[in-house]
This record gives structure tokens, sequence and C-alpha cells, in this order.
């Protein structure tokens, strides 16, 4: 099958769903108030988001919304994100654990639909073209362009060490191998690739794109958050280890401690590309 087709794997993400929200840097919280603000939204609609994780940006966009629904294939994303709404209150969220392929499943019309680090796991033109289907006219399909297993790399002035992201790398492929695996794959020259999804939008019917930028902001991390940083990873999911699991993990602890003795971290979020395409 073609990079840009896989077949959903359900081991992807297999045991990292309750690592991805504490590990994973947050959205900056303006990346509401700037959708709200680009889209003209006014509370009314509902919104999509596919591909949902642990409910990140369905959450942090939820009271923008009469309702949003989060879909993701796999359960354990779907029960984290239904604990983490109930532990912050969010009443108009829904979830729903199913592939984007098997979209629309009668979910109803949608004003937007968002995609944040997912679009490039589908099989992109079929779900360009049903999820257009699926926003209203005049709607709005919103990639979120980001990376938030990690910060920026040699950022001056942190107030603490930042996480040693490559040797941290070097004990992953110690375990693992050199090939990047995910899942139940390996992939020896990285996973399916998020180039042409210009065209696959145009083709699909869509026009743009506008791109907003979203500024990151700095975070103190905790050892443990940064242990949960890599184990949020498709790459480095705990299943990956398979009886060496606790080994691993006290081995990058001991990494993690001789580089922050006090076993505190800071780390700059990257920007947040918003990349908006109209139904």
């Amino acid at each position: 099958m073609p990079p840009n087709k896989p077949e959903w794997d359900a081991k992807l993400y297999e045991g990292s769903a309750r690592y991805y929200a504490r590990g994973r840097l947050p959205y900056p919280p303006e990346m509401a108030s700037v959708l709200r603000d680009v889209l003209s939204l006014d509370g009314t609609q509902r919104l999509i988001d596919v591909g949902c994780g642990p409910g990140s940006v369905a959450l942090l966009l939820a009271p923008l919304f009469a309702e949003v629904v989060g879909v993701d294939p796999d359960p354990g994303m779907i029960a984290e994100a239904a604990r983490r709404a109930s532990r912050q209150g969010v009443g108009n969220a829904r979830w729903v654990e199913a592939q984007a392929e098997a979209l629309p499943d009668d979910l109803g019309s949608f004003r937007v639909a968002t995609f944040a680090q997912s679009f490039h796991w589908m099989d992109r033109e079929r779900v360009a073209s049903t999820v257009r289907d699926m926003l209203e006219p005049g709607g709005s399909w919103v990639h979120v362009s980001a990376t938030t297993h990690q910060g920026l790399e040699e950022v001056e002035g942190l107030p603490l060490p930042s996480p040693p992201r490559e040797e941290i790398g070097q004990l992953i492929r110690r375990y693992l191998g050199p090939g990047r695996r995910a899942g139940s794959r390996t992939f020896a020259e990285g996973t399916p690739s998020p180039s042409g999804e210009e065209a696959i939008m145009l083709a699909a019917g869509f026009s743009g794109p506008r791109r907003v930028t979203v500024a990151g902001h700095a975070h103190e991390r905790s050892e443990d958050e940064v242990v949960a940083s890599v184990f949020s990873l498709s790459s480095a999911a705990p299943h990956l280890f398979g009886p060496q699991v606790d080994e691993f993990e006290h081995e990058l602890r001991g990494l993690l401690r001789r580089a922050s003795p006090q076993r505190r971290f800071a780390e700059q979020a990257r920007e947040i590309e918003l990349v908006i395409w109209t139904n």
C-alpha cells in the first residue's frame, strides 16, 4: 500500500493514551481565541476533531462550540478523552471510537473539522473528500500543524536544563533498533509523510489555504512528564519494548537525572501553524 494510504494499525499508540495528555506540551490557549476570531465562531456551531487522541484540541476548543465530537480509532485514547472531559467539567463533548475512513458514521454536519498530528496516518484522499461533505457550506477544515512531544532545541535563557532529546533518541534506538518502529511495523525511511497535502485538499474541492501561526510558550517539566513524552510516541510506545519496558524506563530516568539532578526541566514549545481550508 502506498505510504500515504496506510492501513490502520491497532497497535500504533497501544499503551500510550495515559502518557499522551501528560507528556505532550499543551497547545497554547491563544489558539482558541485565534480560531474564534478567524472563523467567526459564535458558540452555536459544531466541531469534529478527527484523530482526537486524548482530546487535547477538542477540549481546548469546546467552549467555542455548541457540541464537539472527537473521533479516534484507539479505545485507550477515547477513554482518556472522556476521563479528561469529565474532570474538566466539559459537558458538550462526545467521543466516538472509529477510524476516519469510517466517516461520516451518521454524525451529522459540522462548521469546523480539526486534524492535529493525525492526517498523515489516514487514507488522505478518501478522508478529505468525506469530511468535506460533512462540513456546512462555508465550513472550515483546520490542520493543526504542531510538534508537541518535545520543544525547540538549543534555546538560551531557559530557567532549567532542557531534556537531553538526542541522548533519549539514542537510548530508544539501542533498545528498538535503527529503523523507526510504529505499531506492528518498522519504517526504514520514516513514518508516513505529510507531504502533498495541498494537492490532496485542492483535489477534494477545498479552497485556500489560509495560514495563521500561534506562538508557543516555555514550560517547566518534571521527570515524570518527560518520561511520559517519550512513551507518548508511536515510535516509543510501551508495547514496543516488551519485557524490557521497565529496564528501558529505569535507564531513561537515569539519563534524565544525570542531565538534571533536581529532576526538573524546561522546554520552549514550538509555534503552532493553523492551515485553514474552506469548503
